[in-house]
């Protein structure tokens, strides 16, 4: 099985916008500041991952798979879906 890329970030706001809404769109309706979700696009946060993913309807693993899929075992791997641990 070969591992898929993730999605460019030009991707996911095209998606966002095939959908009628942007990503600032969906950080305020989420009470974030419009450009909080910007981050899920370059660095790991599974809350705006999924916040994003809901809005163009898919899976998060689908946009981004070397976030959640183990690349030795080829497994899905545990992320909560409501992790906000701050580091």
């Amino acid at each position: 099985m070969t591992m898929q890329s993730d999605w460019h970030s030009a991707d996911i706001i095209a998606a966002l916008r095939k959908k009628g809404t942007t990503l600032a769109a969906v950080s305020r309706c989420a009470g974030l500041s419009s450009s909080t979700l910007a981050n899920a696009l370059i660095r790991p946060w599974p809350k705006g991952e999924w916040l994003i993913a809901e809005a163009i309807d898919v899976h998060p693993s689908k946009i981004w798979p070397s976030r959640y899929y183990d690349a030795v075992t080829k497994k899905l791997k545990v992320r909560n879906r409501k992790d906000t641990t701050k580091r």
